[in-house]
This record gives C-alpha cells, structure tokens and sequence, in this order.
C-alpha cells in the first residue's frame, strides 16, 4: 500500500521531525508512505474572509497538483466523521482489500481546506472538534495509521 500525506507547510520543530521520522520507519514494513509538503501561502495577521478563501484555494490548488486520479483521498476536517483507532483501521483494510492501494491524507493549512479539495476528498476524518496544529496533526496522523496496521495484523499494541 502506498500513504502519502500531504500538507501545508514545512515542519521546523526537532522534536515533531524525529516523531515523524520514527512513525514513518515504524510503517516501512507495512506500507510505503511519503509525506508530501506543500508551501504554504503568507497571510497577514487581520485577513478578510475573502483574503482567507484566497489564501485557501491558493493552497488547495497546490495539494491537488500532487494527487493522482487513482488515489482515495481522506481530508483531515474538523467537520469530518469521527472514527476509533479500529474503524480507521477497518477503512484501510477495506481500501487495501477492494483494490484501492493508493491513499492520500490531506492536512491543510493554519485556515483549513478549501471547498475544492473537500470536495476532491472521499472522505473527511476528524480526529476530535478541538483545534491542533496542522504540524502536529502529521505525528498524530502518523501514530494512529501505524496503530491501524497493527491493529489488522493482529499484532500487539498499547491501548
């Protein structure tokens, strides 16, 4: 199977970069995954709603540019369904089982996804209806499709 995670902005904090690094050896023997990232555009401190829409479409068109028309595209979106760490898992292995190999999870930016990619998504998952930061999201992200692996191999993990 092959994850790509695309997002919105480089990752500059050590700490979330050796997080990332070690989730991502940690999936080397279940799934070939590649974070993609996308920069992101600059916005002054008072936007306008138009200038955030802007900004968002801005972003939104350089995350598409990287998705194939094959993949099955899961936007990370506050106002996306909820699932367990054991319905995510079941989603991948649904994916894998019905022929679906490529799987992109979309991060957007500190203002969220346009209309454009939420659109492009086949899905939308939210991790709760609190606000993280878009960089943390990826090690968050990361950890739970690592545990989603484990979880339909059948192998030993941490409740």
């Amino acid at each position: 199977m092959n994850i790509s995670i695309i997002a919105v902005g480089k990752i500059k904090e050590k700490y979330l970069k050796q997080g990332i690094e070690e989730y991502i050896k940690r999936l080397s023997s279940y799934a070939t995954v590649q974070i993609i990232e996308v920069p992101d555009e600059k916005a002054p401190e008072n936007l306008s709603d138009v200038e955030a829409e802007q900004i968002k479409e801005k972003e939104g068109e350089k995350i598409l540019n990287k998705i194939s028309t094959d993949t099955y595209v899961i936007a990370l979106a506050i106002e996306g369904k909820m699932k367990s760490s054991e319905k995510l898992a079941d989603t991948i292995d649904q994916l894998a089982t019905y022929g679906k190999s490529k799987i992109a999870f979309i991060i957007g930016g500190s203002l969220g996804l346009s209309d454009t990619v939420l659109k492009r998504a086949d899905e939308k998952l939210s991790f709760s209806p609190m606000t993280f930061p878009h960089q943390l999201m990826r090690l968050i992200l990361l950890e739970q499709v690592y545990r989603a692996f484990r979880i339909n191999r059948g192998e030993p993990y941490h409740k």
